[in-house]
This record gives C-alpha cells, sequence and structure tokens, in this order.
C-alpha cells in the first residue's frame, strides 16, 4: 500500500507539470500517430500477432519519466476491447510509478499493452491496480512470428511494447499503477461513464474510428504475415 501511494504521490507530481493540455481527444489523436510508427517498424510481427490475439488493446502514446534522485513516470492513455470481431469503449485511463537512484533529467516512450484476456481488462476497470501484484504483466515477445514465449509470458495477462526514438522493443512495467481516468471518460462520453460500462459500449463514435482502423490493418498485417509464411512452407516442402 505505502508503494502505491507513494507512486501516486510522484504521478501527481510529474502529471501537473507534463500533461496540463492533454484532453480525450488529443490521447486519440496521439494514439494514433504512435500506433503509425510503431507498425512501420520492420520487426512488428511479433507484436501483430499478439494484437490480433488479444481481448483488448491499450495504448499510452506518450509516457514521461522525469526526476532528480526520487523521479516518477506517469502518462495517459485509453483501452479498446475487441471481442468477436467487434470493437468497444474507449475508456481513458492514467499509468504512472516511483523510481529511485541517481537520476536526472526527462525522457518519454510510447507503448501499447496487448491484454490477452478478460482478466487483463479488469485491470483497466478497478480503481487502482499494481501490474505485476494485482495482474500479470510481462515485455511482449518481438521479432519474427515472437514463437518463442517465456513462462512469464505464458502466465501474463498483458504484454506490453514500447517504442523511443525509433527504436522498438517489448518493455517490462512491473510495479507501474493503473487507475480509471473519471476525468477522462466523463469528457469523451459527455456523461459519468464508469470504465465497465464504457468498455461494453461498441465504438461507433466517428472521433475513435481512425484509430480503429489502424488497429484492424495492424491485424491485416499478421494475417497476411500468416499466409506467407504458410505459402513459404508448402513451397519448401515440395
Amino acid at each position: 500500500m505505502k508503494k502505491i501511494i507513494l507512486a501516486l504521490v510522484i504521478v501527481g507530481l510529474v502529471s501537473n507539470v507534463s500533461f496540463a493540455a492533454t484532453s480525450a481527444e488529443r490521447i486519440i489523436t496521439n494514439s494514433l500517430s504512435m500506433l503509425d510508427e510503431i507498425t512501420a517498424q520492420d520487426d512488428v510481427s511479433g507484436m501483430a500477432d499478439t494484437v490480433r490475439g488479444a481481448y483488448a488493446v491499450a495504448i499510452i502514446p506518450s509516457m514521461v519519466k522525469a526526476g532528480f534522485i526520487l523521479g516518477g513516470q506517469y502518462g495517459e492513455g485509453l483501452i479498446l476491447v475487441h471481442d468477436k470481431g467487434k470493437w468497444y469503449g474507449p475508456s481513458f485511463y492514467n499509468i504512472g510509478g516511483a523510481s529511485f537512484g541517481f537520476q536526472i533529467g526527462a525522457q518519454s516512450v510510447s507503448l501499447l499493452l496487448a491484454v490477452i484476456n478478460k482478466q487483463g481488462v479488469e485491470a483497466f476497470v478497478r480503481s487502482q491496480t499494481e501490474l505485476g501484484a494485482d495482474i500479470g504483466i510481462a515485455a511482449g515477445p518481438v521479432g519474427r512470428r515472437a514463437e518463442a514465449a517465456t513462462d512469464a509470458q505464458v502466465k501474463a495477462s498483458i504484454y506490453s511494447y514500447s517504442i523511443a526514438k525509433g527504436l522498438f522493443a517489448g518493455l517490462s512495467l512491473q510495479g507501474a499503477v493503473i487507475s480509471v481516468s473519471v476525468k477522462r471518460n466523463t469528457e469523451y462520453w459527455g456523461k459519468t461513464m464508469p470504465a465497465y460500462d464504457a468498455l461494453q459500449t461498441p465504438a461507433n463514435d466517428k472521433r475513435i474510428q481512425p484509430l480503429i482502423r489502424e488497429l484492424e490493418s495492424l491485424m491485416k498485417k499478421s494475417e497476411q504475415s500468416a499466409k506467407t509464411e504458410k505459402s513459404a512452407k508448402k513451397t519448401k516442402a515440395k
């Protein structure tokens, strides 16, 4: 509990400085730009496979890490559920935590979280969830087809990916704290909207459609890659 309280204090300090101009629509716009950058990476096939099989996708377009000796990291994001070919949401959330040791300066990283089951989605509807403690999370598999999953990944409900300065990789978020953004949900939906209800509401609003189309494009990239590999194996077997 002390760890979560300290994390939230640091989150408040960092967020007041870095995210004063953020809005629900800006989070959507920045998520679209970030996803476009990620899908352009050469080694995106592993992530595309994971996203295609995920129950939900969460995006943090910019997570800032800053501090001097005692530091913090904070970001705002959104999550969309993908169930039986249909999209639901979004719901908005905050993510952050504290870090210790000698550090100075600031950096920003973009994150994509592939939520593989309903248990993972629960992390985004509770008032507070500590990743790694309350729900399993692991750095997402990368590379061609991402066939080698570790025991930690098999047990995880969420796979995390990051991109910073053009570099794409899996990223561990152990200890980060997720909390529902009541403010952003109210702003987007125009009324008080609990996260659970938001993620059961069809994502039909035109504001979210461009992001959904980009996610579906990423999934199609995975499907095409799988078909190419299957065809290559058949040709090699002849």
